[in-house]
């Protein structure tokens, strides 16, 4: 597994536009984020001015706040400083601090904090710009693959191993919330077989479903949004976990990859079990009183608990052997009770 996935599997919480320009809300969704027991806190880098042109379809009145999309976005920005101590705040909590840049000059910012990965998301898969800009860096780097066919994966992938960078990609459907017959879950294994490279899920589903069967299946990152209520304000929200699911998810997941770490084998039960099995197991014994001499027919014969007497594979033995002493009904038989064969 790469060495930057900090954790089997590695468990990001991504804020996105959760904040919604507050840089208190902001330092508080990372501390939610560390107490649920994530790996990292992911924002997203937005600089209304280096992203967007007036021409962008999205440029629409989006809240009563802003007068447009790009009033929307502006407002989402931090400046360097802020960015920083988000960065500190989250590292000081023993979690990574990671942000999806959206222009060069984000990539610029962010470097200067420092990253541990690029995370780069599903609509900036097929930008240029940017990503020379984060190859130049050279580290790894993660791909939401949401808005991507496999040609387009193929080139970034390539160009990406080309650089000398690490590279992992996850399996991402860009639905808010997406239903479960959109999750995608099989295409985990495609990408496995297609990179063999660390492969997760960006889950937008809104719920921990589809974490937890991400995990059973091997993802080794997975990405939820997440947020302190679902009644918050935010384009984000309807598919975004509450603090309590993230926590849930968590502990699911470490449950599981626990679960998968520890293969059982069917063939070498531990002693407890064998043990149980006595207990719950089923020897033969009599239906009724029968005297010495008595040659055993199968009309004499049951399978009662417990277990640890004459097993059931016993009965060919038992048939037409006789009792060398009373045997009372609803007593475990044993080879001593019998003569020999």
């Amino acid at each position: 597994m790469a060495n930057f996935l900090t954790s089997k599997p590695t468990i990001i919480a991504e804020v996105a536009q959760a904040h919604d320009g507050s840089l208190g809300t902001a330092h508080a969704l990372v501390e939610a984020a560390a107490r649920a027991g994530a790996d990292g806190v992911k924002f997203q880098t937005h600089l209304a001015a280096a992203e967007s042109t007036l021409d962008e379809p999205w440029r629409v009145r989006f809240s009563p706040q802003d007068e447009t999309r790009f009033d929307y976005w502006r407002r989402m920005e931090f400046t360097p400083g802020q960015w920083a101590g988000l960065a500190a705040h989250a590292r000081e909590l023993g979690i990574e601090f990671v942000s999806s840049p959206f222009s060069v000059r984000a990539v610029e910012l962010l470097e200067g904090i420092g990253v541990p990965f690029w995370k780069i998301a599903s609509g900036e898969v097929a930008n240029p710009e940017l990503l020379e800009a984060v190859w130049a860096t050279g580290r790894p780097v993660v791909f939401s693959s949401g808005m991507s066919d496999y040609a387009e994966l193929d080139r970034a992938v390539a160009e990406t191993r080309k650089r000398g960078a690490e590279v992992a990609v996850l399996q991402c459907t860009s639905a808010y919330p997406c239903p479960p017959q959109r999750w995608g879950l099989n295409v985990m294994a495609e990408l496995k077989e297609r990179y063999n490279c660390p492969v997760g899920f960006s889950d937008h589903s809104g719920d921990i479903h589809a974490g937890l069967a991400a995990a059973a299946l091997g993802a080794e990152m997975i990405e939820v949004h997440l947020t302190f209520h679902r009644q918050m304000f935010g384009p984000d929200v309807p598919a975004s976990l509450t603090v309590e699911d993230l926590a849930r998810l968590v502990e699911g997941i470490r449950a599981i990859r626990t679960a998968l770490d520890n293969p059982v084998d069917k063939n070498n039960l531990p002693a407890e079990l064998t043990r149980l099995k006595q207990v719950f197991g089923r020897s033969w014994a009599l239906t009724r009183d029968l005297p010495a001499g008595t040659v055993l027919a199968r009309e004499h014969l049951s399978l009662k608990k417990p277990g640890g007497g004459i097993p059931v594979s016993g009965l060919d033995r038992l048939l037409g052997r006789r009792l060398k002493r009373d045997k009372a009904a609803d007593r475990l038989l044993g080879w001593d009770d019998l003569d020999r064969e």
